[in-house]
């Protein structure tokens, strides 16, 4: 009887250990119920099955992200199937389990996504891929937002004044590839180990794309007198508060949010940030009895939302998120907007921002505004990230 060779042996080793990746993959959606972030899930999941070594890791939540990619489409393919077909479709780097298990798509991952829908047939389903396009914006292109959840987003970054050359070279002497983007926002791969090459908060802020791009809405010079008062009423971690920091470093800022434990995360940032002289409290400004007597030159309305606009970085919402959520959210919003609008002064600013596409949760927050306070509308955008690997965001600005 002939031996084996050892190509032989390491082939076939090879093709148990992509099957063993997908079993585990299979293993982990089937017990994930979506009631925490997939990310924090995961993390967990790993550490209680010590098995996995770092690239199984790796691999195994890929075919997972993959998975989720897809949203509805697929839904009557066996679910090792849909994990491929999404793996070929989001990735353009070859792999070691399209090798041993689809070699022909593997062989064409760098083709265009739309060359790879029409390979494999999909033109139909990935119609299906998000399940609330009643809801979308008619601002939103729908077919370019459904493809762009095969795409994996950028990591940007916002350099800090005065940081420019310092991370430049920094990145540069670390062989870390990334796009300059503005003089002061670059992209990077968003596997990039960021926080081991430079000083988060101090130097540069992780803020997306589109995030960054929100005082664009402000006329020139309107935001930048020194006796300039903000309240960033919904601060969450402070990354539009240290923004405006940068931008306008003379404003005396207020920043609120629901709990502590919120604000805590936020006060470790601005402790960093270098940013000492600032007010903060904790209130529920969706309360009917909520009331602030101060009045502020600029209040940022940053509310909680869907989060639909960035779901390319969170894609396990496209199948776990509930349309009867957009509701609760835009009631939410609606009660937060009216109250923190009573805050601003004369001549003053309200803006308003959620990372949401939703029709409800934007367009109509902003009639609601409009008919239950004295604010007019100055402007009123969508910054589209869906052709840029970047998230979307909604933004309005008012007038008093």
């Amino acid at each position: 009887m002939a031996a084996f060779g050892q190509p032989f042996l390491f082939q076939i080793f090879v093709i148990m250990r992509s099957h063993s990746y997908l079993n585990s993959a299979k293993k982990i959606l089937n017990e994930y119920d979506g009631s925490m972030p997939f990310a924090n899930w995961l993390k967990q999941y790993f550490k209680s099955n010590k098995k996995f070594g770092s690239k199984d890791r790796k691999e195994v939540s890929n075919l997972c992200y993959c998975f989720f990619r897809l949203g509805y489409a697929f839904q009557t393919y066996p679910v090792e199937e849909k994990i491929l077909l999404g793996l070929f479709l989001s990735t353009t780097e070859k792999s070691i389990v399209l090798e041993e298990l689809k070699p022909e798509w593997n062989k064409a991952v760098h083709h265009t996504l739309s060359e790879k829908i029409l390979m494999v047939d999909a033109t139909n389903e990935i119609d299906h891929l998000f399940h609330f396009n009643e809801e979308l914006s008619v601002q939103i292109n729908k077919e370019l937002f459904q493809r762009s959840f095969l795409v994996q987003p950028h990591l940007y970054l916002r350099i800090r004044p005065g940081k420019q050359d310092m991370v430049f070279n920094t990145l540069q002497r670390a062989s870390v590839d990334f796009t300059v983007i503005s003089h002061n926002c670059i992209a990077l791969a968003n596997s990039t180990g960021i926080d081991k090459l430079i000083e988060l908060d101090r130097d540069t802020v992780v803020q997306d794309l589109n995030s960054q791009r929100i005082m664009e809405l402000f006329p020139p010079g309107s935001q930048k007198h020194k006796t300039a008062t903000v309240w960033d009423c919904c601060a969450a971690s402070g990354g539009k508060s240290i923004m405006l920091y940068d931008t306008v470093p003379h404003a005396h800022l207020t920043v609120s949010d629901i709990r502590q434990s919120i604000l805590q995360n936020l006060y470790n940032r601005f402790k960093r940030a270098g940013i000492k002289h600032y007010d903060a409290f904790v209130a529920d400004v969706s309360d009917k009895d909520f009331s602030i007597s101060k009045k502020f030159s600029l209040v940022i309305c940053d509310a909680p939302c869907s989060g639909s606009g960035t779901w390319s970085r969170t894609p396990e919402q496209l199948l776990f998120f509930k349309k009867e959520q957009i509701d609760h959210y835009t009631s939410l919003q609606k009660k937060i907007a009216l109250n923190a609008a009573k805050a601003v002064d004369n001549k003053g600013h309200f803006l308003y921002i959620t990372c949401s596409v939703f029709t409800k949760e934007n367009e109509e927050v902003v009639a609601s505004i409009l008919k239950h306070t004295s604010l007019q509308l100055e402007n009123s955008v969508y910054f589209k990230g869906y052709e840029k690997r970047a998230d979307t965001l909604f933004a309005a600005l008012f007038r008093l």
